[in-house]
């Protein structure tokens, strides 16, 4: 072909940290790119590429349906030449809403819906009948219409059947209050019986109900009549009159819902969620027994299964069961829902079930179910865009995904995937790799080429490529146990295992075997023990490293102190704001449908403070000079001299600890990369008091070279005393362990069992499982 169109070339590019680079990439190739974490590779494939696909096709559309579309901005390129439609599979967990299941992202509980409002016995209705999503409601009454220039009255009734439980709404659990966690019926209100946060030490809280004239404030709770006990607990909303003001007084207990229960967990303040997790306890709805799902949906079967019992099954039992169905009547939707059961389990996703809570499933995971849609498809010459797609694969799956990529490709498709694990960079048509460093340090192409060029090129990537960690001359021995005994959670099958302490132990297995379920499940956050998990960090772009480690404290008080004025002035988001800009540092123009644009405040220069602040000095810096330097050189800043600050020294050395040297601190939360915002929020945790470290997965997003640098922080954990868990698929950080405790022998229903407990020398010797099958490879056992 001529005139290049088998490229897709990009000039120019400056999002984020890339440094005006210019790349071009083959298409109906898979192309990998490669570098640290932090060097600029999703700010080129999703930030660049992608982005100003989506936007171009957006465009096609019509002002007014532009108009409900999300608008894009273009991203900062001079060229983008030679681009198809991009399908983005990245790594965003899935909604975490509590009606969102495996089916119902997917649309295998719609197809099961209908071949259940076809063919199940008795016949209850249309497929919404099966929805838990759908209430039955019924009404009547009368409606005015015009016709023939008279206004004519009519009665109309409808009803709707929807499948959803009307106790627990289609949520399959029902929440209830544990009273003695909200006061203590020993005491009267006058003495402080009420024990929620905010209502205890004479507040207005507490004077509402002492002073409503309801009940005597000086009789002990457990004293009360049945009628004062209601209005205590359960009174309906009134008007009072309490020291002369106008107040609304209602039960406690409605009262609480209203001002705890409706918020988001993440978003409370540390102590009312501690409240509120002593005070709910979530049990299951005793009337649907956690099917979400009516009496009248659970008795409707077809070949004596209900809906129900289809959603609870394990995929792979599942597709089973629908091949087994023969009715010519609904012959297309069957096969489609094989070919859709089917692809779970090529993808490696056999073992969930469809009624299995998508808020639930590991990032890794979530990205598979999003791939699902794409597998079937007849599209070609699309550019699939995928997001470390081995993420939480175990290297015997990592070989079937790299089949379905391979896949991908043969149909006639770009394949352009951001990845880290050699395996996959290794079957690579052409790489193109970042770096040299992270951050300010990165943004320039290092290499572009083969996979071999890549090996002779000398740069990070090709140095590491080839690294074999080594299995440990000798390993700690345990100061102790943690016993786990009897661990159902999941698919876990009766588990007794004892968990050494005091050292580095990891568990394995493929993905889906209940490695999660046995940490998370049957290890009891709270009493020491620290758990970093993969739940992405929360932060607007008014967020940054120093906002979220909670460094801007001390480094506010210090500027305060050495100033003589308050430290409110010194944050963007307080009172030291930017009048022009509140702080934000640029202003934000809304164009509706066309993309909006930033332009950087005039009046601070992007620096987000008023300029009386930035007279105030410390150690001859002001604060916005502060906020932009790097955490290495704020480490030197605030270790010695004029700035001396131990807290934030402290904070900042926990950030250099976990390879984050390079960030600025004032950078906003929102530009960091995937594997940046793990080690941020490790970061976060080292200062605590933990004796117990768990962490999940923590070299998600980390280079071959960075692998390194955790696995010196993990020892110096444990030679400072902690005792570090690590669910891992990472071989390096299994090499490095000193005991292993292995789950299998599969995933689902085949896996839930210990099949090895030992060190890795021993694991690597037996050879008996997966995982040893692959460490054994990979040290050259």
């Amino acid at each position: 072909m001529t005139g290049g169109h088998d490229l897709i070339r990009v000039h120019g590019a400056r999002v984020n940290n890339l440094k005006d680079i210019s790349v071009e990439i083959p298409k109906r190739r898979l192309t990998v790119f490669t570098g640290v974490s932090g060097s600029g590779k999703s700010s080129l494939v999703f930030g660049t590429i992608a982005a100003e696909s989506q936007r171009l096709i957006n465009e096609t559309y019509s002002a007014f349906v532009q108009g409900f579309m999300p608008t894009l901005a273009r991203p900062e390129v001079d060229v983008l030449e030679g681009l198809t439609t991009a399908i983005i599979v990245d790594q965003q967990r899935l909604g975490a809403d509590t009606r969102s299941t495996v089916g119902t992202v997917t649309d295998a509980h719609a197809m099961l819906r209908i071949l259940f409002s076809r063919l199940g016995q008795p016949h209850i209705g249309s497929p919404q009948a099966f929805s838990f999503n759908v209430a039955s409601i019924s009404g009547s009454g009368a409606v005015k219409f015009e016709r023939g220039g008279k206004t004519v009255k009519e009665q109309r009734s409808f009803t709707r059947t929807g499948g959803m439980c009307p106790r627990c709404e289609g949520r399959g659990t029902v929440s209830d209050l544990d009273l003695s966690q909200l006061f203590d019926d020993a005491r009267s209100i006058a003495e402080g019986a009420i024990t929620v946060p905010g209502y205890t030490g004479g507040g207005w809280n507490s004077r509402l109900y002492a002073e409503s004239g309801f009940f005597d404030p000086d009789k002990p709770i457990r004293t009360f009549t049945q009628q004062e006990r209601h209005d205590f607990l359960h009174h309906e909303p009134v008007r009072v009159k309490i020291a002369g003001i106008n107040m609304t007084y209602e039960g406690l207990i409605p009262r609480i819902q209203a001002s705890m229960l409706t918020k988001d967990r993440e978003g409370m303040q540390p102590h009312i969620r501690a409240f509120v997790d002593r005070a709910v306890t979530f049990t299951v709805c005793p009337d649907c027994g956690g099917t979400r799902l009516s009496e009248a949906a659970r008795s409707s079967r077809i070949k004596g299964i209900s809906i129900a019992d289809a959603c609870a099954m394990q995929i792979s039992d599942l597709a089973d069961w629908v091949r087994g169905l023969d009715e010519p009547s609904v012959a297309p939707l069957l096969a489609t829902l094989e070919q859709m059961l089917d692809s779970f389990a090529e993808i490696g996703l056999g073992y969930l079930a469809l009624d299995r809570a998508s808020g639930t499933l590991s990032g890794g995971e979530a990205q598979r179910v999003k791939m699902i849609r794409h597998l079937g498809s007849s599209l070609t010459d699309v550019t699939y865009v995928f997001d470390e797609p081995t993420v939480g694969l175990h290297p015997h799956d990592i070989e079937r995904m790299n089949g379905l990529l391979l896949r991908l490709r043969d149909k006639g498709n770009t394949v352009l995937v951001v990845e880290h694990k050699p395996e996959t960079i290794a079957i690579a048509d052409h790489v193109v790799d970042l770096g040299p460093g992270a951050g300010a340090a990165g943004g320039t192409v290092c290499f572009e080429g083969g996979v071999d060029g890549l090996r002779a090129s000398g740069t990070v990537t090709g140095r590491h490529f080839d690294d074999r960690a080594a299995l440990k001359e000798k390993v700690r021995s345990p100061a102790g146990t943690l016993e786990i005994r009897g661990a159902t959670e999941h698919n876990l099958r009766d588990v007794d295992v004892d968990i050494p302490l005091g050292v580095l132990t990891v568990i394995t297995g493929v993905a889906g075997s209940g490695k999660s379920s046995l940490v998370h499940g049957s290890i009891p956050a709270g009493a020491g023990v620290v758990s970093i998990d993969q739940a992405a960090i929360r932060g607007s772009r008014r967020s940054n490293p120093a906002t979220y480690t909670g460094l801007l404290d001390p480094v506010r008080k210090a500027f305060a102190k050495a100033n003589g004025v308050k430290p409110a002035l010194f944050s963007s988001n307080s009172e030291g704001a930017c009048p022009t800009c509140n702080g934000a540092g640029v202003i934000y123009t809304d164009l509706a449908m066309m993309a909006g644009v930033a332009t950087t405040c005039e009046e601070c220069e992007g620096k987000r403070f008023d300029a009386s602040v930035l007279e105030y000095h410390l150690g001859g810096r002001d604060i916005s000079e502060v906020l932009a330097m790097p955490v290495a050189e704020a480490q030197e800043f605030f270790g010695a001299g004029d700035a001396r600050t131990p807290a934030a020294h402290a904070i900042l050395g926990h950030l250099a600890d976990v390879g984050l040297g390079y960030l600025t601190i004032g950078q906003p939360l929102t530009t960091l990369s995937g594997g940046e915002r793990q080690r941020l929020k490790l970061a976060t945790h080292l200062s605590e008091k933990g004796g117990v470290y768990v962490l999940d997965e923590p070299t998600t997003g980390l280079h071959l070279a960075d692998v390194e640098q955790l696995l010196g922080l993990l020892d110096r954990l444990v030679d400072a005393g902690k005792s570090v868990i690590v669910i891992e698929h990472h071989q390096a950080v299994m090499a490095h362990a000193d005991w292993i405790i292995d789950l299998g022998p599969g995933a689902g229903h085949d896996g839930g069992r210990i099949v090895f407990e030992g060190t890795p020398a021993d694991l690597v010797a037996a050879r008996s499982t997966l995982t040893g099958e692959h460490l054994a490879a990979y040290v050259g056992g």
